[in-house]
């Protein structure tokens, strides 16, 4: 029996479905992490399935399991070169196209592969569309040696943010901090409005033991937004 989609996930999987008409044969990619993300590599493993010829670096171990079990051509980011697109999830974009992202854990490996592409694009359902940054908690991962002590760093650097509120919570699975595909932890920064996004990635990467934050600051080029009846919003438009 077919599963019954939400209207939720039917407004991601039609982004991400809209997104598959951007890849074209012969591309290297970029592959994202999250439930959208998720929609988009099973597009993904059926074009293949039909000849599709692509190369794919997975941004977590959640999305190389996928691909794999759809055959879908793997390698490494240092093998694989610049990529010619990526295509991911967010949790919260405004309109200036700046992200949050790292709701699922993999903030870190997705940044590192979204500044190697020569293009990204966001797909994602109306929910993530916001006119400030802010209410969705902003991941901050930091490695493990000195974490408590990095922590009260970051709440230093918090006091002095232009933000409306400051409580800090660690990321947890199965009741211990989570750990990263890197090994690192997250902390999770609730501060309900990000006044000035850029001014606090800043801050916030220069503290020592933080080794990045969930602030996508011009690396997207455009937004597919779905929604559940299968329309799409290109943003800009």
């Amino acid at each position: 029996m077919a599963t019954t989609l939400s209207p939720a996930d039917r407004a991601k999987r039609a982004a991400a479905l809209a997104a598959l008409e951007y890849i074209e044969d012969g591309m290297t990619l970029g592959l994202g992490t999250g439930s959208t993300a998720a929609f988009l590599v099973e597009g993904l493993g059926r074009r293949v399935g039909e000849g599709l010829k692509v190369r794919c670096v997975a941004t977590s171990s959640g999305t190389a399991a996928q691909a794999t079990r759809l055959s879908i051509p793997l390698l490494g980011l240092d093998e694989a070169g610049p990529l010619d697109l990526v295509i991911d999830g967010a949790d919260e974009f405004d309109p200036q196209l700046r992200l949050i992202k790292g709701g699922g854990g993999a903030l870190l490996q997705e940044k590192i592969v979204a500044a190697a592409a020569r293009r990204m694009v966001v797909i994602s359902d109306a929910s993530k569309e916001v006119a400030r940054l802010g209410a969705f908690p902003l991941p901050i991962e930091v490695v493990r040696f000195g974490c408590l002590s990095t922590a009260r760093t970051v709440a230093t650097v918090l006091d002095r943010a232009d933000v409306e509120t400051r409580t800090l919570t660690w990321r947890q699975r199965d009741g211990a901090f989570l750990v990263t595909d890197e090994g690192h932890h997250i902390l999770d920064a609730h501060l309900g409005r990000i006044g000035d996004p850029g001014a606090l990635a800043s801050a916030l990467v220069q503290v020592p033991g933080v080794v990045e934050t969930g602030l996508f600051l011009g690396l997207a080029s455009e937004v597919l937004i779905g929604s559940e009846d299968g329309h799409v919003r290109r943003f800009p438009g």
